[in-house]
């Protein structure tokens, strides 16, 4: 995974396009990629178990899964572009460590669900993909730069503008 966009420590940090999205929030939570998929996967029950990444992306995870992910940071961030690495073999073995010790505790983290009825809030970079969405169903523009969606469920609240 990659930390959210902003993070000063996180290489590659971005929230899905990098070019185009600077912040996303479910029912006023800031997020990033590891939200999104942890509420994709819990949309359907699945827990997100084990995050990797550089040491950021880890501790956004643990902020919004709680102490019972399994992380394995296999970089240490110094910009957006760059950062320390472990050797790869290190890395591997940490991955793989991580993965069985994930899978050992399934009961660790509960399925994330951002809430219903669920409230996703965009604000992009520039005002361009914010005025193609604005006619969108349940598709609220609520500044240049800012859609915001509503549903009954994040699954709903997502589909509306992102598909």
């Amino acid at each position: 995974m990659h930390p959210m966009a902003g993070t000063g420590d996180g290489v590659m940090n971005h929230t899905v396009s990098g070019r185009d999205w600077q912040n996303l929030w479910f029912n006023d939570t800031l997020v990033g990629e590891t939200g999104i998929n942890a509420a994709l996967c819990g949309t359907w029950g699945c827990p997100v178990l084990l995050v990797t990444g550089d040491e950021a992306a880890c501790r956004e995870a643990k902020a919004l899964l709680g102490d019972g992910l399994t992380t394995v940071a296999v970089k240490e961030g110094l910009s957006a572009l760059s950062a320390r690495m472990l050797a790869p073999a290190r890395a591997r073995e940490l991955v793989e460590a991580g993965a069985k010790q994930a899978v050992s505790k399934l009961q660790a983290v509960e399925p994330y669900d951002p809430g219903k009825p669920s409230e996703i809030r965009v604000e992009f970079k520039s005002t361009i993909p914010a005025s193609k969405l604005r006619f969108r169903a349940g598709v609220e523009l609520v500044d240049p730069r800012t859609i915001v969606s509503r549903g009954d469920d994040w699954w709903t609240a997502w589909r509306q503008f992102f598909f």
